[in-house]
């Protein structure tokens, strides 16, 4: 009897993480990274990053490119209204597309206390406006770089400018919970994630360490409505919001991060070294809400 009780409570909690398939979605690229359905597309948007593209991939329809000369975006978020915000390593700055044209490039953000950014990795987007971004140094930023850290933002509506954290390794990816109250930061240096609490202003409190040890450097992180929290190391892997252990994806190529897509939100699309890959979940991603 405690048997079928604690099955049907197991059943009730969603952990359901057997029979994944993995499959190739597209292949043949150098390096994709950021990925993120577009409901305005009915696609996904990855970037590959040597090549200075985003690149929209559609179901059923293949490949196409999305927008060409990013300044080497590597993470993508939109806001509540449409308008896609672009974390360009680069170019060191965060850009935002409008809604109603791609081509209109607004900078949003490229210095802090007068000094550029060291490189915008990646970036997420709060339902009311609030965005956060990690600005590691990878590469040929860490060789003209002005600032003396590595940095986690926040950045209000209004466009004011804040430090969440000031790392000691290089932060890397970035993911809200489904409630849009903790945020999420992966260190590659530390191979931690670490996590913050977020009021309504989206003034960030209590950092502490989520997750250590990781089996590899850590890069992108992703949620799904469950409040797990997915990890691209070496392999993906999928914990509960208490930290623990509850799944890995076996990844052929090393991943760099992940998110949900396809019209039910049930579709785990993985961006890797020269691929991407897609695999049917048993649980729909976070839409992190306030």
């Amino acid at each position: 009897m405690r048997f079928g009780i604690f099955w049907i409570a197991c059943l009730a909690m969603g952990q359901d993480f057997s029979d994944i398939q993995l499959e190739k979605a597209s292949g043949g690229h150098r390096f994709t990274e950021g990925p993120l359905w577009s409901k305005y597309i009915d696609g996904l948007l990855f970037c590959e990053v040597p090549s200075n593209k985003i690149l929209a991939f559609q179901p059923g329809k293949g490949l196409g490119k999305y927008l060409d000369e990013t300044g080497g975006a590597s993470g993508l978020s939109y806001d509540a209204e449409g308008h896609l915000y672009i974390a360009e390593a680069r170019s060191r700055r965060i850009i935002r597309l409008s809604a109603s044209d791609e081509k209109k490039v607004e900078v949003v953000a490229e210095r802090f206390e007068g000094k550029r950014f060291n490189g915008p990795n990646d970036i997420v987007v709060r339902k009311d406006g609030q965005v956060y971004f990690s600005d590691p140094a990878f590469g040929a930023q860490s060789e003209t770089r002005e600032m003396d850290f590595y940095g986690v933002y926040h950045m209000t509506p209004k466009g004011e400018l804040s430090l969440v954290a000031k790392s000691k390794g290089r932060p890397n990816g970035v993911t809200l919970s489904p409630n849009g109250r903790i945020l999420y930061v992966a260190n590659s240096d530390e191979r931690k994630v670490y996590a913050y609490d977020l009021d309504g202003r989206g003034k960030a409190s209590n950092e502490r360490v989520f997750l250590s040890g990781l089996d590899g450097v850590p890069d992108g992180l992703r949620t799904d409505e469950k409040g797990n929290v997915y990890v691209a190391a070496n392999h993906v892997y999928i914990f509960s919001p208490q930290g623990k252990a509850l799944h890995t994806i076996h990844m052929g190529e090393k991943p760099s991060n992940m998110t949900f897509g396809d019209a039910d939100h049930m579709t785990l699309y993985i961006t890797a070294k020269a691929s991407v890959y897609r695999a049917r979940m048993k649980v729909k991603g976070a839409v992190s809400e306030y």
